[in-house]
């Protein structure tokens, strides 16, 4: 009788395993961004502001500054009739404005590069880059060259494409 019951314990602690391992890989990554700022809102960022993350991930905007409201839109013709700083076959997104403590997902499929910025906040540089995948991934479309269409500030505040793969998140709360 020790036997059997030892040998259901064994089956069903590897049948447990095995379930858990399931459910890991079948699960979809997610990774959060967070919307940030100083207590006296003198400076305001994206964390991290430039994140590398598989096809197929949701990414979670939330606002964590207690003192804005903030968004997370991309610059896409359909939004604000903006130059594309997306993949060509992305959806484009705007959360429309997050509260403190509010949230926003959007699920990433198209390899490439995705820009998105804060619409009332864009002219101090509150800007992000999301990669998606690999440039050697089918489909992969690099980030936007256009400069007119996009301030200085947001510029300088875009990481590196380069970086982003090598180090895989970059965080100005890391980086200052």
């Amino acid at each position: 009788m020790k036997s059997s019951r030892r040998m259901i314990l064994t089956l069903g602690g590897g049948a447990l395993a095995t379930l858990t391992m399931t459910t890991r890989i079948a699960a979809a990554p997610s990774e959060t961004i967070e919307m940030r700022g100083t207590e006296r809102g003198e400076r305001i960022w994206f964390s991290p502001r430039g994140l590398v993350v598989a096809p197929g991930a949701t990414i979670r905007f939330v606002n964590r500054d207690p003192g804005n409201s903030h968004t997370a839109t991309t610059y896409h013709p359909a939004i604000f009739d903006r130059l594309r700083r997306i993949p060509a076959g992305a959806e484009p997104w705007d959360s429309d404005f997050l509260l403190p403590g509010d949230s926003f997902e959007i699920t990433l499929m198209v390899p490439g590069v995705y820009d998105y910025y804060c619409q009332p906040h864009e002219m101090v540089g509150m800007a992000g880059r999301i990669v998606v995948g690999q440039p050697d991934d089918p489909g992969w479309e690099g980030a936007s060259t256009d400069v007119e269409d996009v301030m200085p500030e947001v510029l300088a505040s875009l990481p590196a494409v380069e970086d982003i793969l090598r180090l895989g998140r970059v965080d100005p709360e890391v980086d200052r």
